[in-house]
């Protein structure tokens, strides 16, 4: 009995022992694999954020899934077709138009020449006043607005010297349209090797060619003439003999700003080489 009493206490001792042994062990099980856990989803939380270009990973529960495309391709990096450029695109793709439309006999076809060209003017405006406010220009936008523009205005100048307008004002002379014609296509190509020579060169050379008021008057009289010579050839407005001598003058004075504004420029190119 004696022994047997003796050896109940022990028992109980060995069993509490065994139990809080399991106990601390189970815990620092646990704590163990809670840390592992939490360092797994450390890393799988740092290798999604690092990793930046939208493609399948591992994230910390082993698991797989789509990483969100990178914030920079949001809302940073520009995109090429933008609104004003596809308007640019736009009045490139309007010449051919243009053209098929001059030579078609019919007064639709009149009407139809003359829209396209005021409509090719008028994006003309609308394209830079976007680029300008919502902060879409992008550099192939900047390469193609002033081709576009020199197409279209190129192209127009030749159609009206191909088909004469007849005006008994300025009576009949043949270099009517062509004079002033070759002026401003000659004084567009100038200014395009000049701002390509100044593109290659400093900073200042680039200010010396930024477009100047008379560039911008030029512009506005050039569009204005070639809107109403155009529209002066419909047959119902034959009889309106002003309209053609209107559009007329406009296109001289076009032609004199154009190289008013080249020899400003000329200028400013002279000092800087002389610098």
């Amino acid at each position: 009995m004696a022994l047997g009493s003796a050896q109940a206490p022990l028992a109980a001792v060995a069993a509490t022992s065994g139990e809080s042994v399991r106990r601390r062990a189970g815990d620092a099980v646990r704590g163990r694999s809670s840390a592992n856990g939490d360092a797994a989803s450390s890393m799988g939380s740092l290798y999604e954020f690092r990793n930046g270009r939208g493609e399948i990973e591992m994230n910390g529960s082993g698991s797989v899934k789509q990483s969100p495309p990178p914030l920079l391709q949001q809302s940073g990096t520009p995109k090429l077709l933008t609104l004003p450029t596809v308007l640019t695109i736009g009045r490139v793709a309007a010449v051919p138009l243009l053209v098929s439309t001059f030579y078609v006999d019919g007064w639709w076809a009149t009407t139809a020449t003359t829209g396209i060209f005021l409509l090719a003017a008028l994006t003309d405006w609308l394209d830079g006043y976007i680029a300008r406010k919502m902060r879409l220009g992008t550099a192939f936008g900047a390469f193609l607005d002033p081709v576009a523009d020199k197409l279209m205005v190129s192209a127009t100048l030749v159609l009206l010297c191909t088909k004469p307008l007849k005006c008994a004002v300025f009576w009949d002379v043949p270099w009517l349209l062509a004079a002033p014609s070759i002026t401003i296509i000659g004084r567009e190509i100038t200014m395009s090797s000049v701002r390509e020579w100044a593109a290659s060169q400093n900073g200042r050379a680039l200010e010396a060619v930024a477009v100047n008021s008379f560039g911008k008057w030029k512009t506005a009289t050039q569009m204005i003439a070639l809107t109403v010579l155009l529209a002066s050839r419909d047959p119902r407005l034959a009889a309106m003999t002003g309209l053609v001598a209107a559009g007329v003058v406009l296109l001289y004075i076009s032609a004199g700003l154009a190289v008013w504004s080249l020899v400003v420029y000329m200028k400013k190119i002279w000092r800087l080489l002389l610098k």
